[in-house]
């Protein structure tokens, strides 16, 4: 039986800096705006958050600001996946000692693993802590996949408990295999209906940092039986999913909470601003949407 972290829309939030770091005041104001408009869950250094590029302090001071401003209110999930098993290990068992209330564990990129070695870093990395772990398959990034037969195997690790999946295309052998064995949460923008008509519980959205509510009542509409509301909220929100993708993530999100106001700064190197070109798209297809909300807040 499933065991989902949460239902519904979990933001994979921005990861604000200056010129000391990670920009605290900031993000716990990011992480304000988000819940008081309904969004369910907040997951802190993913890939959105650039943790590719922050060091052991800046990742462990993140994880903490997020559950100290969360507060209990919504779920935590901290990104902790590694290429090195060892530094994953470390970094979940920070994740576990600040409070979060899951990790999130991306698949070890370049090193280019075998399905058994996949399958013993995971199983060492969820076994060296007591919360539950939610396994992340982005293989555009990280040239691995996570197979549906590997997945079978890793039912057995207790608190392997979900999987953000970006893989849509195995999303039925996934439920073929393993039936309702994991809380499946769409990792795509764009396919998130999709993925909810398959038995997902939610997703882990890159637009909801722009869009809260609106991805939360989209996913909520389908989950609670109007589901044509739903499929008209994915298809309208599709030129923003593309703009947000124009460039690789999270290079035009960032520039587009900036282009708004929220002035979360810019990407770290060797992610750097976007042309142009790209700028002035993002810029026009935010206009095609209602951000009152962020008015609001942020003034």
């Amino acid at each position: 039986m499933a065991r989902p972290i949460f239902t519904g829309a979990g933001v994979a939030i921005v990861t604000p800096f200056n010129d000391n770091g990670v920009d605290t005041k900031k993000l716990e104001e990011l992480i304000e705006f988000q819940i008081k408009n309904k969004i369910d869950c907040i997951i802190i250094c993913g890939s959105t958050g650039e943790a590719a590029t922050m060091n052991h302090k800046e990742h462990v001071e993140a994880i903490k600001c997020a559950v100290d401003t969360v507060a209990g209110r919504v779920p935590v999930i901290a990104g902790t996946g590694s290429n090195d098993t060892a530094y994953g290990i470390e970094l979940s068992q920070e994740a576990q000692k600040a409070g979060a209330d899951a990790v999130l564990l991306v698949t070890p990129y370049y090193n280019k693993c075998t399905q058994e070695g996949l399958y013993r870093h995971y199983k060492a990395t969820a076994e060296s802590v007591d919360i539950p772990c939610v396994l992340y398959n982005v293989p555009s990034r990280t040239n691995v996949n996570i197979s549906p037969e590997l997945l079978l195997r890793l039912a057995d690790v207790e608190n392997i408990v979900g999987v953000k999946e970006c893989n849509f295309g195995q999303v039925p052998d996934i439920l073929s295999l393993c039936g309702d064995r994991y809380a499946l949460y769409s990792g795509e923008d764009g396919l998130v209906v999709p993925m909810l008509s398959l038995g997902a519980y939610g997703v882990i959205s890159v637009v909801a940092n722009l869009m809260p509510e609106y991805t939360s009542t989209m996913v909520h509409s389908y989950l609670n039986g109007d589901t044509e509301k739903a499929k008209k909220m994915q298809i309208d929100v599709n030129p923003m999913v593309k703009a947000m993708f124009c460039e690789v993530n999270p290079i035009p999100v960032k520039e587009a909470l900036n282009i708004v106001g929220m002035n979360v700064g810019p990407c770290r190197l060797p992610l750097c601003e976007m042309s142009a070109k790209n700028h002035d798209y993002v810029a026009e297809v935010l206009k095609k949407y209602d951000l009152s909300a962020i008015t609001e807040f942020f003034g």
